[in-house]
């Protein structure tokens, strides 16, 4: 079930009444009723895969369970392994089967030999590599000692379940969502106005940002070599605002959601194309897989200590790993050791943690240092989505080939006006909210009622006018 679409419409309504009205008394009853919601929500799309869901949850409440049985540590490291292969294995098998067919068949043909690769007609389930990272998080802090395994069977499927971040996050740690279900839960306005709030910006990023850039940007790439070098630039800065706007909706669509429940959920994007610098670009970029990758991979191999080479050997891991994450081609791989390479000179140099603050806080315009960096940033990262977007990696090399070439300095044969007005528009309301969680978190400013609600009215206009289209979030493939 898509957020953009008319049956979540009718759904979400009638999730909230039930929820609130009838089933708030009783905290087991609102919280099993929240798993039923959610697995209607999931098995929407494809109720079969309702059972791998299941499958994961039961393996790691079970393993949970073993955990407060056991203190011995060979024990307890054999339930840890138990739970990192089956949700490893499972997304491995569902993502990854035919992409490492596929390259074992290759190397052979690159020797001179030659083999069939056995491809299986396999379906990806939707949401799969975020559900099961959530669960791990659950047998990983578990095993630490840093969470209380719990007995509580309907909060922890409801935790892994959780409809509004179920497909594509965040990817909610155990210890920040799963407690929170323990708890009964009150409605509070205030929330849910800014939930309201926030679900309206987020499909503002869909429709209007998101899905219009992508009508431009799926004709460039699909016909780059028909185009010059300045339109192959617009479009990949067009496909750099379409998946920021599309991931970065989907993530504020799910938070609003679940402040109308009564939960709090962890910030996903932070302005990230206001960073100085690549590393201040991964703080604020997908921030719940980041920090998944920091905590649970990058310090486990030893993060920022040893020697130069095991520092730089973490750091290309972590970010290739990241890549891989994202998909099962060879796109992702290297887009991911290109940031790797593009991070790398910071750490190095110790100024990978220079900007922890926001920038031009206080300002209205950034100093020239500042937009300089903004600026640089934002380039090294198209250059790297370039290959985030390709098919493959000819494609990927044609279509740089094809910005670098005299035609870049010519006018692009694509000229989305209507577009380039919207996103400019967004940018600077981006750039006057930067100190925010979001655009419309307006509390703090003094805005007279008419203005705000002006506001409120032009954004369900431009959402309606430029709706109907129930396109899929572009991080429902991952």
């Amino acid at each position: 079930m898509l957020f953009n679409s008319i049956e979540f419409a009718i759904y979400l309504p009638i999730v909230f009444i039930l929820y609130w009205f009838v089933l708030q008394k009783d905290l087991k009853v609102q919280n099993f009723f929240l798993v039923i919601a959610s697995y209607v929500f999931y098995g929407w799309w494809d109720w079969r895969f309702l059972s791998l869901i299941m499958f994961s949850s039961i393996v790691d409440y079970s393993v949970g369970i073993g955990f407060s049985k056991y203190e011995e540590k060979t024990k307890r490291r054999l339930l840890l392994i138990t739970s990192i292969l089956v949700n490893i294995g499972l997304l491995g098998f569902f993502k990854y089967y035919n992409f490492f067919a596929e390259s074992f068949a290759d190397s052979f043909t690159f020797f001179g030999g030659h083999i069939d690769p056995n491809r299986l007609n396999i379906v990806l389930p939707v949401g799969i590599s975020f559900y099961t990272f959530q669960t791990l998080s659950y047998s990983i802090d578990v095993y630490r000692k840093k969470l209380e395994p719990t007995k509580d069977i309907i909060s922890f499927f409801a935790f892994v379940s959780f409809f509004p971040q179920l497909v594509a996050g965040p990817i909610e740690r155990a210890k920040n969502l799963l407690p929170q279900f323990y708890v009964k839960r009150s409605f509070d306005t205030h929330k849910a106005i800014d939930g309201l709030r926030q679900i309206l910006w987020g499909l503002f990023k869909k429709i209007v940002i998101a899905d219009k850039a992508a009508e431009y940007v799926n004709e460039i790439f699909a016909n780059h070599a028909d185009h010059s070098g300045s339109t192959l630039l617009l479009g990949v800065v067009l496909f750099a605002f379409q998946i920021y706007a599309d991931f970065s909706g989907y993530s504020d669509i799910a938070i609003g959601i679940a402040r109308l429940f009564g939960f709090d959920l962890m910030r996903n994007f932070a302005f990230p194309y206001f960073s100085r610098d690549i590393a201040e670009f991964w703080r604020r970029w997908h921030i719940s897989l980041s920090t998944w990758f920091r905590d649970y991979l990058y310090i486990p191999l030893g993060g920022s200590r040893g020697n130069t080479w095991n520092k730089v050997r973490n750091i290309f891991i972590i970010f290739i790993v990241s890549g891989f994450w994202h998909g099962a081609n060879w796109t992702f791989i290297v887009w991911g050791a290109l940031n790797a390479l593009y991070f790398l000179p910071l750490f190095l140099l110790k100024r990978n943690r220079n900007h922890l603050d926001i920038v031009a806080q206080g300002k209205i315009l950034p100093s020239l240092r500042e937009l300089f960096g903004i600026a640089t940033t934002f380039f090294i990262t198209c250059l790297a989505w370039v290959f985030f977007r390709a098919e493959n990696l000819g494609h990927a090399f044609s279509y740089l080939d094809g910005i670098f070439s005299f035609s870049l300095f010519t006018l692009p044969d694509i000229f989305p006006m209507t577009t380039l007005i919207l996103l400019l528009l967004f940018i600077v309301a981006e750039w006057l909210n930067r100190d925010k969680q979001h655009v419309l978190q307006l509390d703090d400013i003094k805005l007279p009622v008419i203005v705000r609600w002006g506001i409120y009215y032009s954004l369900v206009f431009l959402i309606t006018w430029y709706g109907g289209n129930e396109s899929e979030f572009i991080y429902f493939q991952f």
